[in-house]
C-alpha cells in the first residue's frame, strides 16, 4: 500500500517514514503545502497523512483543494492544532480522522489500517479467502491454519490483491503500491513475488489476465 506523508518537521517525518517503511508501506513525503497538492495530484495513494501547519499553503488549504479536485483518498490530519474548532475544520473540510500530536505509533498504525480497510470496502480486520488468511495488523499469514512466511515485498503484493477479490491490478499499479520515489524497480519485479506468492500460498490464488495484470478470483 502507498502512503503520503506531508509533514514539514523533519524530526516528526523521519520518524514516522522509517516506521511506516518497516510496517511494509510505500511512502511519500514532502514538506509544504505546494508539493502536497503535485503529489496528491500526480500520484494514487491509499492513505494522506496531512500535516496542518504547513508552510507555503496551510493543511487546510491543501484539503480543500484536494477535495475540489474530487481526489477521494482517506486523509488523515496529523497535528498538534487541539481545538475543537480545529477538528471540525478539518472534517467538515474533508478528512477522514484527526490525531492529535505527539501521537502513539502503533495507534497511527490502527488508524491507517482501519481507513484502508474500508476503502476497499470491507469491514473485517482479517482478509480471508478460501485456506488463506492475513492479518494486516500482525502481518501473519496462515493456509490451512499453518503460519506462512512471507517477503516484506510478497506481502506488498498479496494485500491489495487480497483485499480486493475479483479486481484486476495491472504490473505499473502494483510497483506504485511497493515502491515509492527513487526507489530503483526492476523490470520483472513483480512476476518474481507474484511466483513467490504462488509456490507459499497455492497456484490458483493469484491468476494472470494476460495483457493486463493480475487478481484473486471471486469466491
Amino acid at each position: 500500500m502507498r502512503l503520503l506523508l506531508i509533514e514539514d518537521d523533519a524530526m516528526i517525518g523521519e520518524v514516522v517514514l522509517d516506521f511506516l517503511r518497516a510496517d511494509n508501506y510505500a511512502v511519500d513525503w514532502v514538506r509544504d503545502g505546494n508539493a502536497a497538492e503535485t503529489a496528491a495530484a500526480c500520484q494514487e495513494y491509499d492513505l494522506i497523512l496531512l500535516d496542518l501547519g504547513l508552510p507555503r499553503k496551510d493543511g487546510l488549504e491543501v484539503l480543500r483543494s484536494m477535495r475540489a479536485k474530487k481526489i477521494r483518498c482517506p486523509v488523515l490530519i496529523t497535528t498538534a492544532r487541539d481545538a475543537i474548532a480545529d477538528r471540525i475544520a478539518g472534517l467538515d473540510a474533508g478528512a477522514d480522522d484527526y490525531i492529535l500530536k505527539p501521537y502513539d505509533l502503533d495507534e497511527l498504525s490502527a488508524r491507517i489500517r482501519a481507513h484502508i480497510r474500508r476503502g476497499s470496502g470491507r469491514v473485517e480486520p482479517i482478509y480471508e479467502y478460501k485456506n488463506v488468511s492475513i492479518n494486516p495488523a500482525t502481518k501473519e499469514v496462515l493456509v490451512d491454519g499453518q503460519a506462512v512466511i512471507l517477503l516484506a515485498r510478497e506481502w506488498a503484493v498479496l494485500e491489495p490483491l487480497l483485499a480486493r477479490p475479483g479486481m484486476i491490478l495491472s504490473r505499473e499499479q502494483l510497483e506504485e503500491k511497493l515502491f515509492s520515489w527513487k526507489e530503483e524497480i526492476n523490470s520483472n519485479a513483480i512476476e518474481v513475488y507474484i511466483h513467490g506468492l504462488r509456490k507459499k500460498l497455492g497456484a490458483e490464488l493469484i491468476q494472470n489476465v494476460r495483457g493486463v495484470g493480475y487478481l484473486v478470483p471471486k469466491v
